[in-house]
This record gives structure tokens, C-alpha cells and sequence, in this order.
């Protein structure tokens, strides 16, 4: 079964933040939460670049490990969701994420800022896919009518590019050889321990180990 993956190629991004809007139209976000978001590294230097982040559904997720109540669980798709009637809005969460996924609808203290809410992956949550229960909670389940995130749809330039990991990892090394330059992929090794996804696979020499 496919591993559903993020990449964001920065090299096409254009800072346009289309793929924030179309998150919070597809799903209603509640005002004060960004499930999505765009940032700029080495901003006003030579080699300024935007990259748009959200919850990369890692492969061994922080979030998951720190949870006091078990309230995350992965999909067979490898989508990191998370039950909100199980979840205690301790932000826990919030502290243990590298990409600042995790996000709460009131300021305060933590337990009284309301359920935490993140990227689904357009995967909706726990209830039925396409009730209304689900709608209310987690935003419109695309993936179970059979499309990818509306972020990635969306996107003008086709930098944001998401589904199953090792299409869209070709998608991109293919991109990086043509235009010989921008390999990096800012969070890949974070988020799914491996290398990055622009670099060539590893030829296999005579004599070496598989």
C-alpha cells in the first residue's frame, strides 16, 4: 500500500499561500488555526527561499510518542491522525513537533485551549468517512472519495507535492536532474528518516553488500 508523503520543492515555490487558503476553505478551519503555513529561510539574504509546512505524517512521529492518552494512530496509509474526543489539549504535542504542526483554537493555558488540530492529510479522523461528525471535527476526508490533499491540488506551481512517497519522490528527483540544482528537501530525513528525496539512488558496486 502507498505511504503518503509532503515534499515541497523551493526552488517553485512562490511564497503565494495558495495552499493555506484552499486548506482552510476545504475543511473550515476555525479562525486562530493554520493547518498549513508558508515560511521563508534565510529571509532578505542571498538564497532566500519559501517553503510551505505542515504535518508531515512522520515515520516515527514525535506527537505519537509523547501523547499521555494514546489519542494519535497511523493509518495503513502512514497518515499520522489523531482522536479529539480522546485528546486533553495538554500540548504536549505542540512542544515535541519539529515542524510546529499541531495547533489549538484559543490562546492561554494549556487544557484550556481546546482539542488540538493539525493536517490530516485531507484523511479526515476516526469517525465514518464523509459523515458529518468527521466534517465537523477533522474537514473533508478527500482521500477516502479517492483525491489527494486540496493543498497540493491547488498549488499554482506544482511545488507542494503530495500522495504516495516514492511517486512523489521521483517526481521531484526527476525535476532536480533536469534543472541540474535545489536537491535539498527541507524535513524529508526528519520526518521519514531517510535521505533526501532529490539525490539519485545508490548504485550497488561488485563486491558490496546489498
Amino acid at each position: 500500500m502507498a505511504r503518503m508523503k509532503f515534499i515541497c520543492d523551493a526552488e517553485r515555490c512562490i511564497e503565494c499561500n495558495g495552499c493555506v487558503t484552499a486548506c482552510k476553505n476545504e475543511h473550515e478551519v476555525p479562525w486562530g488555526v493554520n493547518r498549513r503555513r508558508v515560511v521563508t529561510l534565510n529571509d532578505g539574504v542571498p538564497g532566500e527561499k519559501s517553503i510551505s509546512v505542515a504535518c508531515m505524517h512522520c515515520s516515527d512521529a514525535p506527537c505519537m510518542a509523547v501523547c499521555p492518552v494514546n489519542c494519535f494512530y497511523r493509518t495503513d496509509e502512514g497518515v499520522v491522525l489523531h482522536d479529539k474526543d480522546v485528546c486533553i489539549g495538554c500540548g504536549y504535542c505542540s512542544y515535541a513537533c519539529p515542524f510546529g504542526a499541531p495547533q489549538f483554537p484559543s490562546q492561554g493555558t494549556f487544557g484550556m485551549r481546546g482539542k488540538m488540530d493539525k493536517c490530516t492529510f485531507c484523511a479526515g479522523g476516526p469517525e465514518a468517512n464523509g459523515s458529518q461528525a468527521e466534517f465537523e471535527k477533522y474537514g473533508r476526508n478527500r482521500l477516502a472519495e479517492g483525491k489527494l490533499p486540496a493543498c497540493a491540488e491547488m498549488c499554482s506551481t506544482k511545488a507542494l507535492l503530495a500522495g504516495d512517497g516514492d511517486v512523489v519522490a521521483d517526481i521531484f528527483r526527476s525535476r532536480v536532474v533536469q534543472r541540474g540544482k535545489g536537491a535539498e528537501v527541507w524535513g524529508w530525513g526528519t520526518a521519514y528518516g531517510s535521505k533526501q528525496a532529490g539525490q539519485p539512488p545508490v548504485q550497488a558496486t561488485e563486491g558490496a553488500k546489498p
